[in-house]
């Protein structure tokens, strides 16, 4: 038995998500028995809060490089699906974002480029910028901590927080670079990590094996602005003591918060089963927002003090009159959109600092994703490995909602996941092709072949037409129960389970063959199927936002209202439809090859970057090289040996008048026809060898580079065959 959703007092009361709580409402309206897993329902329900507005922010991308698809799965599109949803819904949010501009890394770059920290996030800022705006993610506001705005909100934080006596005042010791004339913070520091021994470890995190360090962890540490090696010099600067809020962050997250990811919810804990210890908000740095008290000189906040600030003073600059309702009213939920990477600041630090303040809300919600790897590696900006948003733009024009599809169908929800060009063409031309394209396209075109691109009524009813509006009417509670959850992926699912519907109702009713005999019931068949489709146009608005207007072009409707999913009449009959075109197109084979063979000078491009020359072998004595005999010699014919894929065979001109035979391991390099007239050099006077029952009569000298490839060794002029090498 099914009650019907929200026709129970209880129902329309609490607002019970509608297919949760069938089980509930059948035992409360049929028997009055309320059964343990129901009341503990009624709890949940009754502990959700009914907010006027939501406040969504997604993590401030850094202003040092672009944005690539790691930052997309894990913040931005998610963020965006949401926010999208609940504007669907004519909720009340302002979705708030913006370039983190300060920090170590930035000053890196600039003293890379010989330029200042202020041309770099300039540039960053307008490309990170650009790419969202073209992608479709939907702020309200992107702005920037290098603002006038943030630079006071920030600064008032610090103050207040100092003024109130809480932040404490420590002196520790800090690497100096003696040299550079400054102490060095975390990221200006490198050495070999203590527990997986990477080399190149930051003094702060080792992006080899993810560990959190202190730079006085590294083993053999190095300054990254001079190379030399530093010294530990005593400064001041101000913490925030983190200890002091450890039993009010275990009651605010570990009880008030079992909700959350268990990803997030795990994190946390772990942290607070250790003893937290306090955390500097300071840096003695010459790029960042001035410390501002006396005796502060040389120092600036840090930055994960300062950038989710950011927020703050961002929605203070989109709304300078009314900002503070979205920030300070009880009546507002705050969700923050974020990457594992950035847990512990957005669920333990920030909201210490808020909860300092005295004032503001708390985080209801903290969605963080897993990492995106890119083709089973992880994806890394510094060996630039990566899938860059301006790039993919450029590459792929218009095709913003395909990576957003498979963004979050392979979406990094609950374990990392991997991003794979293939994946990405067989999920376009299988998924958003072959299923929903597919059957927009044969609804569309079957209508206009038919009926003219007009909407044919709906007549009597079968069996099967029964069937299939039943299988999409709960399409709306089930979307809704999942985006409420964050679940995006199985989200995205439901969406698309309705374009599968509508493919198996046509093949199943085959209108084509109906229209032989039947046209009153082609009517019914293309109504049903048009409604679906104008269903898909409301069910994929959160997701697939660029493809659904053009849906809803050819559909001729400006608009629809989200409440209206699931319905059977969005299309009136006698409505007019413009004309069909294709939804999606298939990927072809040639641009995704180019993508693999972008990613693979990538990483021949890192592989020659981190050259080392091989250690030079023992010493020996200068009489001991004076036995080797080096001669130039010109090819004069070149061929593959048989039966061997690593060998040619040499015909060389050695000057002595008679012609040499030598066997060379460099087949896979060359073209024995590219060869042939080059003067390379030999060793002259090795002793003769078989090779394939070819005798070979000396070496020809090749240099192997970075990547094991051989290049033979030639001569710039035409020497005469048979001069020496010396």
């Amino acid at each position: 038995m099914r009650v019907a959703v929200g026709d129970t007092p209880y129902a329309q009361k609490y607002g019970a998500n509608p297919r949760c709580y069938d089980f509930f409402q059948y035992f409360c309206t049929t028997c009055g028995h309320i059964p343990p897993i129901a009341t503990h329902i009624k709890q949940i329900m009754e502990n959700q809060k009914n907010y006027k507005r939501t406040t969504v922010t997604a993590a401030l991308p850094y202003a040092n490089g672009g944005v690539h698809i790691g930052h997309l799965a894990g913040v931005y599109v998610p963020a965006d699906i949401y926010v999208r949803y609940l504007r669907l819904k004519k909720q009340d949010v302002k979705f708030i974002c913006g370039s983190d501009e300060h920090g170590v890394p930035i000053t890196i770059r600039a003293k890379k480029e010989g330029i200042t920290p202020q041309q770099v996030v300039d540039r960053y800022h307008s490309l990170i910028k650009k790419s969202f705006e073209d992608f479709g993610i939907s702020f309200d506001i992107y702005s920037r901590t290098t603002s006038d705005t943030h630079t006071e909100v920030a600064s008032a934080f610090f103050k207040k927080l100092y003024d109130e006596g809480k932040l404490v005042e420590k002196t520790s010791m800090q690497y100096y670079d003696e040299e550079a004339h400054q102490f060095l913070a975390d990221r200006y520091i490198t050495g070999e990590c203590p527990h997986c021994h990477n080399p190149k470890a930051y003094g702060d995190q080792c992006e080899k094996c993810g560990s959190d360090l202190d730079p006085t962890e590294l083993i053999n540490p190095v300054s990254a602005i001079t190379g030399s090696k530093p010294v530990l010099r005593e400064t001041k600067n101000w913490y925030l003591p983190l200890n002091e809020y450890q039993d009010w962050l275990k009651k605010w997250i570990l009880e008030g918060h079992k909700e959350w990811r268990p990803n997030v919810y795990g994190q946390c804990k772990s942290w607070l089963d250790l003893d937290l210890q306090p955390r500097a908000m300071t840096r003695d740095l010459d790029w960042g927002i001035p410390v501002p008290v006396e005796g502060a000189e040389g120092k600036v906040l840090y930055v994960w003090f300062d950038a989710p600030i950011g927020y703050i003073s961002n929605t203070k600059e989109l709304l300078p009159d009314e900002w503070q309702k979205w920030w300070k009213d009880p009546e507002t939920r705050l969700v923050h959109f974020i990457g594992k990477d950035n847990i512990v600041f957005h669920c333990i630090i920030f909201p210490s600092i808020l909860h300092a303040m005295g004032d503001y809300i708390l985080p209801d919600n903290v969605p963080a994703n897993e990492f995106l790897n890119l083709e089973n590696d992880k994806i890394s900006t510094s060996r630039n490995w990566a899938v860059w948003l301006h790039e993919y733009l450029v590459d792929l024009p218009g095709k913003q909602d395909v990576l957003r599809y498979v963004l979050t169908a392979n979406a990094p929800e609950t374990k990392d996941n991997n991003f794979t060009w293939k994946d990405f063409q067989e999920r376009n031309n299988s998924e958003l092709v072959g299923i929903y394209g597919n059957f927009v396209n044969r609804a569309l075109q079957l209508t206009k072949k038919y009926f003219n691109c007009v909407v044919p009524a709906c007549g009597e009813l079968t069996d099967i037409d029964r069937q299939t509006i039943d299988e999409f009417h709960d399409v709306k509670a089930n979307v809704e129960r999942l985006l409420d959850n964050f679940k995006f992926r199985d989200a995205l699912k439901e969406a698309m389970n309705l374009a599968r519907i509508g493919n198996k109702y046509i093949a199943d009713c085959e209108p084509w063959k109906v229209a032989k005999t039947d046209m009153k019931r082609v009517e019914t068949i293309l109504n049903i199927s048009l409604q679906l489709v104008a269903n898909l146009s409301i069910a994929f608005e959160p997701f697939l936002p660029f493809s659904s207007a053009r849906l809803r072009k050819m559909l001729n409707i400006d608009s629809f209202d989200w409440n209206r999913l699931g319905s059977t009449d969005l299309l009136p009959a006698g409505h007019q439809l413009a004309e069909p075109e294709l939804l999606f197109e298939k990927i072809e084979d040639d641009v995704i090859q180019y993508q693999l063979d972008k990613l693979e000078a990538t990483k021949k491009a890192n592989a020659e970057a981190a050259y080392k020359a091989k250690e030079i072998k023992p010493v020996i004595a200068f009489e001991d090289f004076e036995k080797l005999d080096m001669r130039v010699g010109l090819i004069k014919a070149c061929e593959k040996v048989k039966k061997a894929d690593k060998l040619l065979k040499f015909t060389i001109d050695d000057g002595s008048g008679k012609d040499r035979t030598i066997v060379s391991g460099i087949a896979k390099y060359y073209n024995p026809e590219d060869l042939v007239g080059k003067r390379v050099c030999f060793v002259a006077n090795l002793a003769p060898r078989k090779l394939k029952g070819i005798e070979s009569q000396g070496m020809i000298l090749s240099a192997e580079d970075f990547d094991g490839s051989l290049s033979v060794i030639t001569t710039t002029a035409d020497v005469k065959p048979g001069s020496q090498v010396c």
